[in-house]
Order: structure tokens, then C-alpha cells, then sequence
């Protein structure tokens, strides 16, 4: 039995594995090998490592938790349950593996509007997060795509990039007085009626096909996901998704410290925290995997103070039995 099996091999998974294994723990990756920045050109605003590709970073990772004895094994997890004085994760292939305690690091799937040509750009000219990708974009035509009542707020935010912003209406209310007010002021224009086509030339994005047949070009669209922790196969531990508080999709709720409601599993990264960058999910993984350590320690010295207990109730036992 392992001291932690974490499951989920990408940025908060493998910070938290590394500080593991630098603790001198036992641990096993299971990594399912699909990581949600995968199609990104490159991770942003990452200190030092301004760029990086998303699976190099990933793969520095991998090398660097190999050199203090942690283990990756790729599989898809598909049950998990405690037994005994642990757990039991069971894999695809139909292994299985066991483990004191439980890291969850699966990151979430961005649910995305079903319009033509979205999803084929998403991570290069479609994206979401500004300060993951507003620089790339600066001063160029953007479109924000409305799905919410949020959509305002995205169209405010990125109007710091670039003053060439229109709020693209689609499925979002219209304005309040008060919000139309504030898009005026900052000169973006509302541009009513429903999204049917995003519009791609040689590679690029080049704008979007109203459903009333009108093209709006654009550079760069944004759009709101929504946000859904990937847990499939852990329902057996009772880890179970919840609505967000802050209404922008569901995740599985944990402490300051990552430490879940299911007593020796932990969550980091974008499973608990929907809005973690990079760097966030990284330094969630560690701190996770410090708290883990500790439960560990906790539970190993008590482990300790009762075997000396049972070792001198045993010498005096056999000092002070009949014959000695």
C-alpha cells in the first residue's frame, strides 16, 4: 500500500506529487493523459517559465518527480473506494492500486456553446481567462461572446487589452440601464442577435455569422465556459460535484487546505477551484499534499505511540509472570 495515489497528472497534481515524495512518501500518478490546456499555444504568466508549451511543462514535471522516486502509471481511473485502513482505486485496464490516502487533481471540462467552428479554436483565438491570454490578443478586434448575465462583466474586463471590444448579445439578457451605461462609457458596442457561425480563414480566426446572415469580424472571441469537475468514477467515495457559490458551473468543495468532505482525500487544482490559473493550481497541489503529509504523520505517530504501548505492556507482562 502506497502513502498516496494521486489522480489527475497535470499541474496541481504533479506539484503535489513532488512535494510527496520529497516528504519521502510512496506515490503513484494515475494521469489520464488529457489535460485541459493541452491545445494551448503556451502556459502565461507562469514565473520563469514564461511560454512554455503546456505538455513540456507537464513533462519537466514528470522528469523532476522521477528523481525523488514518484511513479506515473497512465490509466483512466473508473472506481474508487475506501477499504479498510485506505483506499482502493481501480483503473480501466482493470488494475488496481491502493493507497492511505487520496490526492484528486482531475482538473474540470469547460462545457462550451454548441456553435460551429468554436471548439476547433478553443485555446488559440477562442478563449476565456484574459490574464491566461489577454496579451497575445492586446489591441486587436475582440468579440465576447454573451451566454450570461456575466457576459458584461467578461466585455468590461478585457476592454483593458484592447479598446476594439463588442458585446456579442447571443444568449445573454440584455443590459440593464445601468450595465449599458458602463459599456457606452467604455465604447463597447453591443451587437444584438444570436451567434450561429464562428468563421475561420487560413487558420485563423476572422469573426463571427449572425443567424440573420450578418458577419462580424474579429481577431479574438472570448467566451464563458461553463465549469464542471471531472470526477468519473469516484461517486463510490462520495465525492461528488456541488454547484459553485459563485454560479459558474459545479466542483467538488474542499477546505482552505484542498482537504475534501470524504475523510483522507484531498482536491486541488481546477476540480475544487474553478478559476485557478497555472499558478494557482500548482500551489494548491502543494499545499494539499503538505496537509496530506501531515494526516500521515499524525496518524503514523499515533501508530507508534501505540506499539511502544503494546511493547511495554508485553515486558512487563512477561517480567511479572509466574516462573520469571
Amino acid at each position: 500500500m502506497r502513502d498516496a495515489v494521486v489522480i489527475g497528472g497535470g499541474a496541481a497534481g504533479l506539484s503535489g506529487a513532488v512535494t510527496l515524495a520529497r516528504a519521502r512518501r510512496s506515490v503513484l500518478v494515475i494521469d489520464a493523459g488529457s489535460p485541459r490546456n493541452a491545445p494551448a499555444d503556451g502556459v502565461h504568466g507562469l514565473l520563469g517559465q514564461e511560454g512554455v508549451p503546456p505538455l513540456d511543462l507537464l513533462e519537466r514535471g514528470r522528469t523532476e518527480l522521477a528523481g525523488y522516486g514518484g511513479v506515473v502509471l497512465p490509466g483512466q481511473v473508473v472506481a474508487a473506494a475506501r477499504e479498510d485502513d485506505g483506499f482502493l482505486v481501480t483503473l480501466a485496464d482493470g488494475t488496481t492500486e491502493r493507497a492511505r490516502r487520496l490526492l484528486v487533481a482531475t482538473g474540470l471540462v469547460d462545457e462550451l456553446p454548441e456553435i460551429p467552428g468554436l471548439r476547433e479554436r478553443w485555446g488559440h483565438d477562442v478563449l476565456h481567462c484574459p490574464y491566461c491570454h489577454g496579451w497575445e490578443v492586446r489591441d486587436q478586434p475582440i468579440g465576447v461572446l454573451g451566454t450570461s448575465e456575466r457576459s458584461v462583466h467578461q466585455a468590461l474586463l478585457f476592454r483593458q487589452w484592447s479598446d476594439d471590444v463588442v458585446l456579442l448579445q447571443h444568449t445573454s439578457p440584455d443590459p440593464t440601464p445601468e450595465q449599458a451605461e458602463q459599456l457606452a462609457a467604455r465604447g463597447i458596442r453591443v451587437v444584438p442577435g444570436v451567434v450561429a457561425e464562428v468563421l475561420s480563414t487560413d487558420g485563423r480566426l476572422s469573426g463571427v455569422r449572425l443567424a440573420s446572415g450578418e458577419v462580424v469580424a474579429r481577431s479574438a472571441l472570448t467566451v464563458m465556459p461553463r465549469f464542471v469537475a471531472r470526477l468519473d468514477g469516484l461517486a463510490g467515495l462520495g465525492l461528488v460535484a456541488v454547484p459553485h457559490e459563485m454560479g459558474v458551473g459545479e466542483h467538488a468543495a474542499s477546505d482552505l487546505m484542498g482537504a475534501s468532505s470524504v475523510p483522507g482525500v484531498w482536491v486541488a487544482g481546477n476540480a475544487t477551484d474553478l478559476m485557478a490559473q497555472v499558478t494557482g493550481a500548482m500551489a494548491a497541489g502543494t499545499r494539499a499534499a503538505a496537509a496530506l503529509n501531515m494526516d500521515l504523520i499524525a496518524e503514523d505517530t499515533a501508530l507508534a505511540v501505540d506499539a511502544a504501548h503494546r511493547q511495554r505492556d508485553g515486558h512487563v507482562q512477561a517480567v511479572h509472570s509466574p516462573g520469571r
